[in-house]
């Protein structure tokens, strides 16, 4: 099957040794980022923080936080151009979710005297949210939405990428608290340039199952 969507899908892999010359330019961080903004999430809650790490004091303060756990990806947050830390708010409160609705008034999407009843959708957050206010595990499937949003636009950008959920989650959000400001992140995405020669992940067909074993149509 030939389509653009699907070749930007056979591109993508998981870049196992990045070429560490090699930067993203500032025009393509401006779309990176900006397409990370518009990420899906369910009741527009976005209930996230994104940390990007590009300075090599931020690179060498992340790969400091490789201590007990995951060593075999500490090297990419040195060699990589840019990763991203993709954190999750443990306790999403309706106050919270009233700035959201706010802006969905003054972007225009929502008109005004629809605001009541959409704060009524706050109700799915509710309901995912225990007697000690925490709703974690909805908020955390937010963010793999954007993820997977942003694993998509690094492919049409002609960027390599490698998803971590192999970080030392504890260390990393001590060590990058002030940043998260009380978001939690369990996992950060390298983005860069794969080197050549040294990649052995680079090149190889894709190995997924095939469409009758996953999908039927009714």
């Amino acid at each position: 099957m030939t389509h653009p969507i699907i070749e930007d899908l056979h591109r993508r892999y998981t870049v196992k040794q990045y070429d560490s010359t090699k930067r993203i330019s500032q025009a393509d961080m401006d779309v990176i980022l900006e397409a990370l903004r518009l990420s899906a999430s369910s009741i527009n809650s976005q209930p996230w923080k994104f940390v990007v790490l590009e300075s090599d004091e931020a690179k060498q303060r992340f790969a400091d936080s490789f201590v007990n756990k995951h060593l075999f990806n500490q090297h990419h947050a040195t060699e990589a151009s840019h990763t991203i830390l993709l954190a999750y708010d443990p306790y999403f409160t309706q106050d919270k979710f009233r700035k959201r609705v706010d802006a969905e008034v003054s972007s225009g999407h929502l008109p005004a005297e629809m605001y009541d009843n959409f704060m009524g959708a706050y109700a799915f957050a509710e309901s995912n949210t225990d007697e000690n206010g925490y709703n974690g595990h909805w908020t955390k499937a937010q963010v793999y939405l954007a993820l997977g949003n942003l694993m998509h636009v690094l492919a049409r950008l002609g960027i390599a990428s490698t998803p971590m959920e192999g970080v030392d989650t504890e260390t990393l959000n001590d060590v990058f608290a002030a940043e998260l400001d009380g978001h939690v992140c369990e996992v950060a995405i390298a983005m860069g340039y794969h080197k050549d020669g040294d990649d052995w992940n680079h090149g190889l067909p894709k190995a997924r199952l095939a469409q009758s074993d996953i999908i039927d149509v009714i």
